[in-house]
């Protein structure tokens, strides 16, 4: 059952407060992405909201609407970074990274910023470097805690930062993964980074859904209400160089999807010098049009040509009694199967590896997740990859779907099938 909670017709911008009147995507209304649902929750009405997203012609932040405040979306949380190998090994290899390219030892201090179940923090404290986590969710602060990470369970803001100094002191290093894109107020979170940080001091964010990579690779199913905002980096520095920080270096990664790294100090630390990275990056980003508003303009049409696409090939499927089901129940396939309308009929049920989400159902559609070995006992004809930003680690830890002839099938980028 639905119930609808249509929005506001004028926004301003979070940023520059201009007002929006320029469309980026619009994908109709869905629940919020990690909304799961019990079996006995079916007969109540589920909310639904618009999941229609701005882009600011002034200083192009491409924006959502916030229905939720960030502490009714995340005060208990499904996503627990520790279930992704390939995401383990990756940050565990950035800690090695910056622990020799900074000198960071046991006199350094670290903070990690939504630090979820110390699935980094871990790697510090094992090379004996003092830190201190920020999770909002109590529910996987909790487990950061019995595991050894102290963690206190807050959402981080000016005001979080002001307190926390008090409390304790200011930090060597400040650390945001896929953060940055979940604050409805990104201003007053960066500001706590500089409050916060020494002022010698570095900060390291971190986020997917970079936004030149979500247009060229079509991730409209990175869309959903959990990320108020999507970057590119040329918005960033303004936000930034407003409040004197100023960005030094940028990578660009392969991680979930496609992810921005930035290293970003305080404007008058000369520590730090400022390198190519960051210009070339700007410059590429304007070269694609992304200081264009008809660049973004153009973002829905094209989206709508993949729905058609990715109905026409499941239906096709159905028509030849080939089964599909689906593997991962991440935030992202809430948005991907709402949108292209596909329900059990189409896709019988879905995997994940997390054991919090096993047993559940996913909002809307009422897809049930199980554990992976499910998968093994049905011998499906196809697994639809939800959680294509971990497609390699997937087909590696199910490849024994071919002993039966079972493909894999990923539809973002681009239609692919693994067999």
């Amino acid at each position: 059952m639905k119930k609808k909670h249509h929005g506001k017709y004028k926004m301003n911008c979070r940023f520059c407060n201009y007002e929006l009147k320029n469309i980026f995507v619009d994908l109709g209304e869905t629940p919020l992405a990690n909304s799961y649902l019990k079996k006995e929750e079916f007969e109540k009405k589920e909310n639904y909201y618009p999941l229609r997203v701005f882009v600011c012609s002034k200083c192009f932040l491409v924006q959502l609407e916030e229905f939720q405040s960030p502490k009714e979306i995340f005060s208990e949380y499904a996503y627990f970074s520790s279930f992704s190998e390939e995401w383990l090994k990756h940050v565990q290899k950035f800690v090695e990274n910056i622990t020799d390219r900074f000198n960071l030892d046991s006199q350094s201090k670290i903070l990690e910023i939504a630090s979820n179940d110390g699935y980094m923090l871990q790697f510090f404290k094992e090379r004996g470097i003092p830190v201190l986590g920020i999770e909002p969710a109590a529910n996987i602060a909790k487990i950061a805690n019995e595991r050894g990470i102290p963690t206190i369970t807050e959402f981080f803001g000016s005001d979080t930062a002001k307190k926390i100094v008090l409390e304790k002191e200011k930090q060597d290093v400040v650390i945001a993964f896929n953060v940055l894109p979940h604050t409805p107020n990104p201003k007053d979170f960066i500001l706590g980074l500089k409050k916060i940080t020494k002022n010698d001091g570095l900060i390291i964010l971190q986020f997917s859904a970079y936004l030149p990579t979500l247009i060229s690779n079509m991730e409209f199913d990175t869309v959903y209400h959990e990320h108020f905002s999507y970057f590119s980096l040329f918005t960033l520095k303004k936000i930034f160089l407003e409040l004197d920080l100023e960005i030094f270096d940028v990578e660009e990664l392969n991680i979930h999807g496609g992810s921005l790294r930035l290293y970003i100090k305080h404007s008058k630390n000369s520590y730090f010098k400022i390198k190519n990275s960051v210009l070339k990056k700007i410059e590429y980003e304007k070269k694609i049009g992304l200081d264009n508003i008809l660049t973004y303009e153009k973002f829905q049409s094209r989206v709508e040509e993949k729905k058609k696409e990715v109905i026409k090939f499941l239906e096709d499927l159905k028509l030849k009694n080939k089964t599909v089901v689906g593997y991962g129940a991440p935030a992202k396939a809430c948005t991907f199967l709402n949108y292209c309308e596909i329900d059990r009929d189409i896709l019988s049920f879905t995997v994940d590896k997390s054991t919090y989400k096993q047993g559940l159902y996913l909002p809307s559609t009422h897809i049930p997740i199980f554990n992976p070995e499910k998968i093994f006992e049905e011998k499906p004809d196809y697994v639809l990859i939800l959680a294509w930003n971990l497609k390699d680690e997937i087909v590696e830890h199910m490849k024994k779907i071919k002993d039966w002839g079972g493909k894999f099938l990923v539809f973002i980028p681009e239609l692919e099938i693994i067999s």
